[in-house]
C-alpha cells in the first residue's frame, strides 16, 4: 500500500508542476529591455549622473538578469569586486590603470577583461578623462566594491 501511495503522490506532484508551469505567468527580468539606440558621445556631465566622491560618473543603461551595461567617465580608485566580473571598453582618454598587480596602458578601443576578485582601477590619465562602457556579470551588488591600497 505504501508503494502505491508513494508512486501516486509522485505522479500527482508531476502533473501539478506541469500544470503550474503552463498556467502561472512566467518570471520576467527585473527590468525589461527596450530596443534603443544610444549615442554614447552625448553622454557626458550630468547625463552620466552625479559624480561620486572620486569624480566618477556612471549611468546604467541596461539592468537585465545576469548583467548590467553602463557608461562610466572619470577616475576610480584601485578596488575589486568579489562577486562580479567586469568588461570595460575604453572610448576616450589615454593613460594607465591597475589590472591585477600591474599597471597597464589603455587607450580608446581597448577592451579590458576583469575577472571577479581582480584588483583594477587606480586610473592615471595622460590625456582626457577615461570614458568606458562597462558590462558587469552578474550585476554588481551595491556592497560589492572593496577599495585596495
Amino acid at each position: 500500500m505504501n508503494r502505491v501511495v508513494f508512486a501516486s503522490s509522485i505522479a500527482l506532484a508531476f502533473v501539478a508542476g506541469t500544470a503550474a508551469t503552463h498556467l502561472l505567468p512566467q518570471a520576467r527580468a527585473a527590468t525589461d529591455m527596450t530596443p534603443m539606440v544610444i549615442h554614447v558621445p552625448d553622454l557626458s556631465g550630468d547625463a552620466l549622473g552625479m559624480p561620486s566622491g572620486t569624480g566618477l560618473r556612471s549611468k546604467t543603461l541596461v539592468n537585465q538578469d545576469g548583467m548590467t551595461l553602463g557608461v562610466q567617465a572619470g577616475n576610480v580608485p584601485k578596488h575589486l569586486h568579489a562577486d562580479a566580473n567586469e568588461i570595460q571598453y575604453y572610448l576616450e582618454g589615454t593613460g594607465t590603470i591597475w589590472l591585477g598587480d600591474k599597471e597597464i596602458k589603455v587607450k580608446p578601443g581597448d577592451l579590458v577583461i576583469i575577472p571577479k576578485g581582480t584588483v583594477h582601477g587606480g586610473t592615471k590619465p595622460d590625456s582626457g578623462v577615461f570614458k568606458a562602457i562597462a558590462i558587469k556579470t552578474p550585476p554588481q551588488a551595491s556592497n560589492d566594491m572593496k577599495l585596495v591600497d
